[in-house]
């Protein structure tokens, strides 16, 4: 028996209808009230600790100096950088967890974060020389070396899987087996470069959130402009492949071009927040599982991932 969580509600507008579950719309807003709580925590809290009241002050241009230094340049651009790259590599995990019908199918886990990390390592190790050069590569040709490094990596790993299709075991076994080539090409770079190089290379690889500001918040929000909806406009043609690419055929999908759709989307999210932020792992795995559990979907949902 259907229960009350599990029907859905049907909206209308105009010639459009979507039709949503309850319970993904619970879950969806219980996650949005947990990432609230998380902001709101992860602005006041540090080494100099911002009381509420504060943070209220200052959105209304009231707040003290200090207080304003603290949110305004400091942790208010490094909190929009972690949001986008969480919304990013969530949103990218879903789309790969449900096209390949394997949860295990992660940007990380698929070799798409090590084709980044590679191309953006060997930029670091090729073209490091004075400081002035450094920086012009860390806020430009690092991010656009590491898109680039994704996309070439999954255009790579489709054309070794292809056979008349794509079989999401196959996709998932080429794709561990390209990463760690990748991993290994990687770690030669780093061997053979120079003290200072490898060192400025090493920081990129951690993945970390530490000195990112508008600069990187900017290039990723305008990206996420454009993705996320081609993201979400998906989800029909997901459902069309959740029942196999016999019954997608009959009821209309052109399964290779969806397949194709689906996975460049997916990896331009994934090449988009690793450009910002450096290869976080285990964001993309995770996080569509945790959403998959909340709404007890048939596959993980889009939105709360």
């Amino acid at each position: 028996m259907t229960t009350l969580l599990e029907r859905a509600v049907v909206a209308r507008a105009g010639p459009w209808s979507v039709r949503v579950r309850r319970r993904d719309v619970l879950a969806g807003s219980g996650c949005l009230i947990a990432l609230g709580i998380g902001c709101l925590w992860s602005l006041s809290s540090g080494d100099a600790y911002v009381p509420l009241g504060e943070l209220a002050a200052v959105t209304r241009d009231r707040g003290g100096e200090l207080a304003t230094f603290l949110v305004v340049e400091l942790r208010l651009p490094r909190l929009v950088v972690a949001v986008l790259v969480g919304l990013a590599l969530g949103l990218s995990g879903a789309l790969t967890q449900s096209f390949v019908r394997n949860p295990l199918a992660s940007p990380d886990v698929l070799g798409l974060t090590e084709g980044a990390a590679f191309a953006a390592v060997l930029v670091i190790v090729v073209s490091g020389t004075d400081q002035a050069l450094a920086t012009d590569l860390d806020r430009v040709g690092v991010p656009v070396a590491a898109l680039f490094g994704g996309l070439s990596t999954a255009a790579v790993i489709y054309l070794l899987a292809w056979r008349r299709g794509i079989n999401g075991q196959r996709l998932v076994l080429i794709g561990i087996g390209i990463g760690a080539l990748l991993a290994a090409g990687t770690s030669y770079l780093l061997v053979r470069a120079r003290v200072w190089d490898a060192e400025a290379a090493h920081v990129w690889l951690t993945g970390s959130l530490a000195g990112r500001g508008w600069p990187q918040a900017v290039p990723l929000a305008c990206s996420l402009l454009v993705l996320v909806p081609l993201a979400l406009a998906l989800n029909r043609t997901l459902r069309g492949l959740e029942l196999g690419d016999d019954v997608a055929i009959a009821v209309g999908v052109r399964v290779p071009l969806a397949q194709l759709t689906i996975l460049l989307v997916a990896v331009a999210l994934a090449s988009a927040a690793v450009a910002s932020a450096g290869p976080i792992l285990f964001v993309a795995l995770a996080a569509p599982q945790i959403a998959l559990r909340l709404s007890r979907a048939s596959r993980p949902p889009l939105l709360a991932s």
